[in-house]
């Protein structure tokens, strides 16, 4: 193969010409890299640039022959198995994002004794794209429901943002030991870590938590959707808490309130039901997960109405 001169993508708009060729020339060393850029063999529109210049959709990149370059040796443990297990859990995907349900117990990054988790078995969500998708936002480990992944550099870029500035309405289901006194109110109370666990503080980071009561039995136990105005850290689980009404199954947040059903140890009765897309999307998209199995048997126990 000679020299080929290669077009930027729309999805590499914006892009460090050293992170594109690391992109589409994996096998290409930083060394030879430099080299190609210093011998004007690599140019930009005809003219010699710089590893750190930023791309421009259209922008033709001039690249000498690098066939073997674009081989890149992959080490992945992920088993068939896994493979079919991550795609169990996708809801919704389109070319911009997959939207999966993730269990329950279930990390979604690694870290000290996780070595199964849903970053690592990213590879099996390819599908057509040529690289994996990217996380841009993450759920706690007990938490089940909605995880949105983007396809492609851009498009996380895009969903990172919309998190940021809460374009993006995420609802919770949550079981709690007790009932709100309102039933259809808003939680302000500001937050701050410390240890391992948020408190509310006068001088926290603002939180703000909306919720609404779906169902109680007498003054034990209730049903609510919540939806996180912001994104602290444990923010419904810690707002929960505040209002003496903590989550049931929840450890960390007044776990001597726990449920006294034992079928339903190590259960965290927290569920991220649905998120709205409407946000990012030119028409309404609203995506849900389906509500853990072991949810309606609480439902079904202790006498909660919730049809989903």
């Amino acid at each position: 193969m000679g020299v080929e001169f290669v077009k930027v993508k729309e999805t590499d708009d914006g892009m460090r010409l050293n992170r594109w060729f690391l992109k589409y020339y994996p096998g290409l060393s930083l060394g030879r890299f430099n080299k190609l850029l210093r011998t004007k063999q690599i140019r930009v529109d005809g003219a010699k640039a710089e590893a750190s210049l930023k791309l421009k959709s259209g922008q033709e990149i001039r690249v000498p022959p690098l066939e073997a370059e674009k081989e890149k040796v992959t080490i992945t443990n992920l088993s068939a198995k896994d493979e079919d297990f991550i795609r169990s859990l996708v809801v919704y995907k389109d070319n911009n994002l997959i939207v999966i349900n993730k269990p329950a117990g279930m990390a979604v990054q690694g870290g000290t004794n996780t070595l199964r988790h849903i970053d690592g078995m990213l590879e099996g969500l390819k599908f057509e794209k040529d690289e994996k998708p990217k996380l841009v936002h993450r759920i706690d480990k007990e938490t089940s429901g909605i995880l949105v992944l983007a396809r492609d550099r851009k498009n996380a870029e895009l969903l990172t943002r919309a998190f940021k500035e809460k374009n993006l309405q995420k609802t919770y289901l949550a079981l709690l030991r007790g009932v709100p006194k309102v039933k259809n109110g808003e939680i302000k109370a500001s937050l701050e870590k410390m240890a391992d666990k948020m408190h509310v503080v006068i001088d926290g980071k603002k939180a703000i938590t909306t919720y609404k009561v779906l169902d109680y039995i007498g003054k034990d136990f209730s049903l609510v959707e919540a939806s996180p105005l912001t994104g602290r850290t444990h923010q419904i689980r810690a707002h929960m808490e505040s209002i003496s009404c903590p989550i049931v199954g929840d450890d960390k947040y007044f776990g001597a309130k726990r449920m006294k059903f034992k079928e339903f140890a190590n259960k965290l009765f927290l569920h991220a039901y649905k998120i709205d897309l409407s946000g990012i999307y030119n028409k309404k998209l609203i995506v849900e997960a389906s509500v853990p199995e072991y949810f309606y048997e609480a439902f079904s126990i202790l006498g909660i109405n919730f049809k989903g």
